[in-house]
């Protein structure tokens, strides 16, 4: 139904196309878009080795943060088979992929994409990871969670500012569509693969806002227009980020690849927004400093390129306990996202999602190995912080309180070379 007839705004609506997946909504979601798609490159061996090098193929703003691609889709594939995978499989991925390359320009107004393998995969082979490969199982991260574990064989993640590509896309690696951008689809991913999960997500200014009338928001309707998350506030600070190449593995046969670990976090935001006023979000997202000093003005805008957390608000973590009875969720983390240099660890691309009308939070971690966000993760949890009498394990300790981790995946996001299938010693 076109947008107009059904009173939704055109952001909603293309939002709402993406979630619901399927023939109709692509049908309906090409109403609203006439635009011509970049197309892709004649030779799929020119797209970059690295999957995860997405950085200078998007949007930044003004202060150089990383726009990510506005409405996403995370595939867990699943291997139609016992064993390992056979040749005839690996060719079958690669041509799937490839078509995706030769379809849509590698930016955010045509398709960003990569594909990873799970440890569960890999048990398909004889031989173990190599040492330079750090990827054990998902596992639980805090003593107060209880997640699925997502140990399909593989992800493949999605992402552009065309909801019409992502859709199309979609459905052509799904066999339901012989076209892909006017290239012709030789062979589905499905030819191999079964869709054991299919999730979506979005982010961007707008897209929240118009979004949050389902299950863990409040019925007044309090997100920011302006705001890109569900809890209101700016983030991926390019300062605070890692770089793609400091999150690279460095040797070893899958050099030029990363580790991707996907948690999926259930949102419940009434009391994040009917009992704590501004300055008390401000404290317990940032830092009480933030509160305090009046560093954030609106949805954070003004911080620039940076959190504006500095190495005193990160050391005083505990001292700020004591002092304001509440921590905040960035300075505890920050606590474990440095290196001894002085780098940030983790490379962070979250974004929102409203399937199944519950507000929740797709949390897409890049980094070298996976026990660097493990440990973040456990520093996040501020269990050390808890012999203070206001902190709590979910209460005064961040936004502990306010979400929690339905699932955990981790996965290796291979170099473009062996992407399809790989062994775990490939050649």
């Amino acid at each position: 139904m076109p947008a107009e007839r059904s009173g939704l705004g055109r952001r909603q609506f293309v939002k709402a196309a993406v979630a619901a997946g399927g023939a109709a909504a692509l049908s309906a979601c090409l109403e609203q878009t006439a635009e011509p798609v970049p197309t892709g490159v004649e030779d799929p061996g020119a797209v970059p080795d690295r999957q995860h090098a997405w950085n200078d193929r998007i949007r930044t703003d003004d202060h150089g943060n990383v726009q990510l691609p506005r409405h996403q889709v995370f595939l867990y594939l699943t291997l139609d088979r016992t064993g390992s995978p056979t040749e005839a499989d690996r060719a079958t991925v690669e041509s799937a992929l490839s078509t995706l390359d030769r379809a849509y320009e590698r930016s955010n107004d045509g398709l960003i994409y990569s594909v990873g393998y799970s440890p569960a995969y890999f048990e398909r082979f004889d031989a173990s990871l190599p040492e330079s490969v750090d990827l054990p199982p998902p596992r639980r991260l805090s003593p107060f969670e209880d997640p699925a574990f997502d140990t399909q064989d593989a992800l493949l993640h999605l992402a552009s500012d065309r909801a019409d590509v992502v859709l199309e896309a979609d459905r052509a690696l799904r066999g339901e569509r012989d076209r892909a951008n006017g290239v012709a689809v030789e062979t589905p991913l499905t030819d191999v693969f079964s869709v054991a999960d299919r999730r979506t997500g979005f982010v961007g200014e707008g897209l929240p806002a118009e979004k949050q009338d389902v299950d863990g928001i409040p019925d007044s309707k309090p997100v920011p227009e302006a705001a890109p998350l569900f809890m209101g506030f700016e983030a991926g600070f390019r300062g605070n980020q890692a770089t793609e190449d400091y999150v690279t593995i460095e040797s070893g046969p899958f050099a030029g690849g990363t580790t991707k670990h996907v948690s999926r976090l259930r949102q419940r935001l009434d009391d994040w927004y009917g009992e704590q006023n501004f300055p008390q979000r401000v404290a317990e997202l940032f830092s009480p400093v933030h509160a305090e000093d009046g560093l954030v003005e609106g949805i954070g805008e003004n911080l620039g390129s940076d959190s504006g957390l500095t190495p005193a608000i990160i050391e005083n973590v505990r001292e700020h306990a004591g002092e304001f009875g509440r921590v905040g969720h960035a300075q505890k983390a920050a606590r474990a996202n440095r290196d001894s240099d002085g780098n940030v660890r983790l490379l962070r691309r979250h974004c929102e999602s409203t399937d199944g009308d519950v507000a929740a939070l797709h949390f897409p971690s890049l980094q070298r190995g996976i026990t660097a966000f493990e440990e973040v993760r456990q520093s996040m949890n501020g269990a050390d912080l808890t012999d203070e009498p206001a902190i709590r394990q979910r209460v005064n300790n961040g936004i502990l309180e306010y979400i929690f981790t339905t699932h955990r995946g981790n996965f290796l996001v291979p170099p473009r070379r062996h992407r399809a299938l790989p062994d775990a010693h490939p050649a």
